[in-house]
């Protein structure tokens, strides 16, 4: 047995929001369960209304948020359910942990400029936040610190989604990551 195959890995998607972190993690999740890979999908959303209800958006809630579904991750990892994950991260060193702790941690940075990211604004929230509504709000009046060595940056003003689906899984692939 591999060591591939002790465990599973996480795909965690980093980016500013409206990157295209969520719309990239559903069609990964899509792309896996369609060859048969077992794997769950954690988005900040759904995270943050369950998993870190109560969090707010302070440096260390935003880390706790991170740590707990790194954790959750592990726990699924451990038991071969590969995880995938969109959740904004915006610290380096938060990331650096996960790296240390998850086997099969694979960083990948959902690069899209703050001003595209603006321009989509599929939740309204650069809108309120430059508006001075939100405060700290990542990439606006909160720092976000991209990935300094992400294993895969996929750029989603440049490729498609299907594209940005396909590196991630040639890059699984190469890694041992997929049985073909």
């Amino acid at each position: 047995m591999t060591p591939h195959q002790r465990h599973g890995f996480t795909c965690w998607l980093t980016g500013l929001s409206g990157a295209g972190k969520s719309t990239l993690a559903l069609a990964l999740n899509e792309a896996l369960q369609a060859r048969q890979v077992a794997c769950e999908l954690l988005d900040g959303d759904v995270v943050r209304t369950n998993l870190s209800k109560g969090l707010g958006f302070s440096k260390e809630d935003r880390d706790t948020n991170v740590l707990r579904v790194g954790f959750v991750c592990g726990l699924l990892n451990k038991h071969q359910v590969n995880t995938i994950v969109a959740l904004i991260s915006p610290y380096q060193a938060t990331r650096d942990k996960l790296r240390d702790f998850l086997p099969g941690f694979i960083e990948i940075y959902v690069n899209c400029s703050l001003e595209v990211c603006i321009q989509r604004d599929p939740k309204g929230l650069y809108k309120k936040a430059l508006a001075g509504e939100i405060p700290k709000f990542t990439g606006i009046s909160d720092p976000y610190e991209a990935p300094i060595a992400p294993d895969i940056v996929v750029d989603t003003e440049r490729f498609t989604v299907e594209e940005s689906v396909q590196q991630i899984l040639g890059y699984l692939s190469e890694n041992g990551w997929l049985r073909e």
